[in-house]
């Protein structure tokens, strides 16, 4: 029962989290691409790539823990059901380009932030 609340924690705070930082990065540069779920995204992929690696090296946190901050907030702040949307609304929108090259960008940044979070971890801490 306490890794459900830790997850269910750990979810509202990633969700606030990415609706902050969507709404932020939408301010800063418009809503007609989505840049604010790319960045969301590639630093989720980086902070996960980085706990990952911590927690194989030199941390081992209670399962509690590990939930919260997983599962919890980076599965609720990354979540790609955004991504899909996004494609979705691309792809209807007849910009098929744009929803290709989102794509690439999207899934070919995050999976290189979760390959840096780990060599700078390993970098900083081995």
């Amino acid at each position: 029962m306490k890794v459900l609340f830790a997850i269910a924690a750990g979810g509202a705070l990633g969700a606030i989290g990415r609706y902050v930082a969507i709404s932020a990065i939408g301010q800063l540069f418009g809503s007609g691409f989505p840049y604010g779920t790319i960045v969301v995204n590639v630093f989720g992929s980086f902070a996960l790539g980085t706990l990952i690696e911590g927690m194989t090296l030199i941390w081992s946190p209670s399962i509690e823990l590990r939930s919260f901050l997983i599962v919890g907030v980076l599965g609720s702040f990354t979540t790609f059901s955004a991504f899909s949307f996004d494609v979705v609304t691309l792809m209807e929108r007849n910009d098929l380009i744009q929803a290709a090259l989102y794509i690439i960008i999207s899934v070919t940044l995050s999976v290189a932030a979760f390959f840096l979070g780990i060599y700078l971890f390993r970098q900083l801490f081995s």
